[in-house]
């Protein structure tokens, strides 16, 4: 009991810092995709022309509201935690900084406007007879995700969604990074089954070394044009105990929709 509640204390800081973070569809890995999936996605490749970047105005009207979700919370003002500048993230390996970027929530290349938002889903709660443990462990499972949304002049939208996934095939094996003055390892990035409606996607998970658990931090990145949304999700019960949670895909639909 008391190791629990001191690990899940370490853990909560630690998501913090981690400010975060796809089985996006719901599916645990993309080597099973398809070349006709494949073939579509190739389709919406960066086009010669890129799109007009939004303003810090539009970005705002375009971004999460508690009306575009059926569940849970979106919270407007974030805070410091949750809204790290680049300078506050650095990689042990120059190439995976992408991937530190969107672990720790801040924005990926360097964008012309940024706005952000968090969103908290409901926590479980613990059945009849329920001990101690489980009881504590309930009221910590829950999501909680960071959305970065921003907007590039210039195809930097674009060159973002490439050099990300371009860190992802050489960061597969793991690479750690500090946030905020925190350091965390990552043992492993694999790609899971992206959403629909974006003319670029990315999921992920990256299974982290949460205090000697290995526990999954899940993220999705949506390209609309010249607008990156980014959602990288945890669940502090996730951390304490290495199981799977869902990620909550309804927030990056909801997302996407607004974006048109």
């Amino acid at each position: 009991m008391r190791t629990i509640a001191v690990r899940r204390t370490a853990l909560a800081a630690s998501a913090a810092a981690l400010a975060l973070l796809a089985t996006a569809c719901g599916s645990s890995d993309s080597e099973g995709k398809s070349d006709d999936a494949k073939a579509a996605q190739a389709e919406k490749s960066p086009s010669a022309a890129p799109a007009k970047a939004l303003s810090a105005a539009e970005l705002e009207k375009a971004a999460l509201a508690q009306a575009d979700v059926k569940s849970g919370k979106v919270i407007t003002k974030v805070v410091p935690g949750d809204d790290l500048a680049q300078d506050k993230v650095t990689s042990d390996d120059a190439a995976c900084t992408p991937l530190a970027y969107v672990a720790a929530a801040t924005y990926l290349g360097k964008p012309a406007a940024t706005v952000k938002r968090t969103w908290t889903g409901d926590a479980k709660k613990a059945g009849a007879g329920a001990s101690d443990e489980e009881k504590m462990l309930a009221v910590a499972n829950y999501a909680k995700a960071v959305e970065t949304l921003t907007s590039y002049d210039n195809g930097g939208a674009e060159q973002a969604m490439k050099d990300l996934k371009t860190a992802v095939g050489k960061c597969s094996g793991g690479f750690s990074y500090t946030a905020n003055g925190t350091k965390t390892k990552v043992v492993k990035v694999a790609t899971t089954e992206e959403p629909g409606g974006a003319d670029e996607a990315l999921a992920l998970t990256l299974t982290v070394d949460a205090d000697g658990v290995k526990a999954p931090v899940k993220a999705v990145v949506v390209r609309k044009g010249a607008t990156l949304a980014s959602f990288p999700a945890i669940n502090i019960t996730s951390l304490a105990t290495g199981k799977d949670f869902a990620f909550p895909t309804q927030i990056v639909d909801a997302q996407l929709a607004k974006l048109g």
